[in-house]
């Protein structure tokens, strides 16, 4: 057991709730089938309320990483001819939002699975809604609530 547990227990407990209501609300707008953009966000979830100290943590890596996963996600969505060509288009759109998130200084290491789960289903207006909302909601959270967030890793 994590010897803070003891003396920030309520920090423990309200940031994972937060966590669970902000994915929750996420949800709403996303079904089973956009599976890998669901766990992507879910990652997101615990850097931003169990990370929140960590730069992959900060509003300008999560937006920007995540909004890069959707852009390469997206372009290479379109690329479905035979099986080889789709699992080459699938890799290819992580490693481009990999090298664009690295140059740019906006690493968010969640929003690889972004760019995997679009690439995937493709682009579609709950999944981008979803992504621009939840992502809006984990920045506002860490910009108005990062004084009260402990890091609890």
């Amino acid at each position: 057991m994590d010897r803070k547990f003891p003396v920030f227990w309520k920090h423990y407990l309200i940031q994972s709730a937060m966590a669970a209501l902000t994915v929750f609300f996420v949800l709403i707008f996303l079904s089973l089938e956009h599976s890998v953009i669901i766990a992507s966000l879910g990652a997101t979830a615990f850097i931003v309320f169990a990370m929140p100290g960590y730069p992959t943590a900060k509003p300008r890596n999560v937006i920007g990483g995540h909004l890069i996963g959707l852009f390469w996600g997206t372009a290479f969505s379109f690329l479905h001819f035979s099986r080889f060509f789709d699992h080459l288009a699938f890799a290819l759109a992580v490693g481009f939002s990999i090298l664009t998130m690295v140059v740019t200084d906006t690493e968010h290491p969640p929003a690889a699975g972004t760019a995997l789960g679009v690439s995937m289903t493709g682009i579609t207006w709950p999944s981008a809604l979803a992504v621009i909302l939840g992502i809006a909601a984990f920045s506002l959270i860490h910009r108005f609530c990062r004084r009260f967030l402990k890091d609890l890793t």
